[in-house]
């Protein structure tokens, strides 16, 4: 088939709505990865805003990023006031009517599932969120609501139950049949994928070839995680696991995660003495860029499986430190160590730490 000039024929519009610097970071790597990095103008991104500033901060540099791939951006406010959803919903719907394909960065998202009810049958594509992305295909397969893995079970607030029709509008979007096939991108291992659901690989090829390779030097660097901020583990057992992994390899830097209070930064280095970084980018691209030590030492999270990917060939290797039981909070998931114990069983490239080497 060819366009009205005898070409090939014009790429259909792409929406993709993201509300991280992780899942910009993924759409770029979808854009390179099909056929739409042919045609920068036929994506474009609607970042909708968070409010922490970490994450506004790293949003707007990726936006750059992709500003100078070619792409459009439109940066939404989409959180600003109580009026701010529907008026946001109002004003994308005309982008959605126009679209032939959208693309989404988390199907847990209440702003995104509230999007998803008014695009009909249009092709969909999920790109990767990490954790969140295994989490969604088995919910899926299952014919489970839409539920984080962190959260509790039991009954449902007033919020929820309000919310309770859209999601469940969203989830059979994202349910794919013989005529609404759904796409998956990503880096992380999937088992049992649906009928209907297409797994294309994330390998980090537009970061690989945007960025690097990085000088590596001596030591190792942390990686911090949000799980005592999400309510999963403990905060003194964490900054016990953290201080132990420091001594025991020498780590000098911990690259926070962009959602870890100040105050746990603060007492964090206090009790060790580690330079505390703010990335103002995706760790697979501050890695990438360098410098970066050799080892990177990590707890269970989406980097064990694609900083491998993004340093593939540098030499640099990465350690994951499993969560030991009694560090969880005794308000943590029932699924929580389970959950845990499968990031880490499934990535590859990795090597393992043994059990002395935390305070457990």
């Amino acid at each position: 088939m060819t366009g009205p000039s005898g070409g090939r024929p014009p790429h259909p519009r792409v929406i993709a709505f993201v509300e991280s610097p992780v899942q910009l970071l993924n759409v770029l790597e979808w854009a390179r990865a099909s056929a739409t990095g042919d045609a920068a103008d036929a994506l474009t991104v609607v970042v909708l805003s968070p409010t922490d500033p970490m994450s506004r901060g790293q949003l707007r540099r990726m936006a750059e990023l992709a500003r100078d791939e070619g792409f459009t951006v439109r940066w939404q406010d989409a959180r600003g006031g109580a009026g701010a959803p529907l008026r946001t919903v109002r004003e994308l719907a005309p982008l959605l009517r126009k679209a032939g394909r959208i693309v989404i960065g988390d199907p847990f998202s209440r702003y995104v599932q509230l999007l998803l009810t008014l695009v009909g049958t249009k092709e969909l594509t999920v790109v990767d969120d990490g954790t969140a992305t295994v989490e969604f295909i088995g919910q899926i397969a299952r014919g489970e609501r839409l539920v984080r893995w962190h959260r509790r079970g039991g009954s449902r607030g007033p919020r929820e139950l309000v919310l309770a029709p859209v999601t469940a509008a969203a989830r059979r979007r994202l349910t794919p049949s013989g005529e609404r096939p759904v796409e998956v991108f990503t880096s992380m291992p999937v088992e049992d994928v649906p009928d209907g659901i297409a797994v294309t690989a994330n390998r980090f090829e537009w970061t690989r070839a945007t960025f690097g390779p990085p000088r590596v030097h001596e030591g190792a660097d942390m990686v911090g995680t949000s799980l005592v901020e999400t309510g999963v583990v403990d905060a003194d057992r964490y900054l016990e696991a953290v201080a132990a992994l420091a001594r025991t390899h020498k780590a000098t830097r911990y690259f926070a995660h962009r959602r870890e209070s100040a105050d746990k930064l603060h007492r964090l280095h206090t009790a060790t003495g580690l330079e505390i970084v703010r990335p103002d980018l995706p760790l697979e691209l501050i890695a990438r860029r360098g410098p970066i030590g050799s080892t990177i030492l990590s707890f269970p999270s989406t980097v064990v499986h694609t900083l491998p990917l993004a340093l593939a060939g540098t030499g640099v290797r990465v350690a994951v430190c499993d969560i030991a039981p009694e560090w969880l909070k005794s308000s943590a998931s029932p699924r929580a160590q389970g959950f845990l114990s499968g990031v880490t069983t499934t990535a590859r490239d990795v090597h393992r730490l043994p059990k002395t080497a935390s305070p457990a």
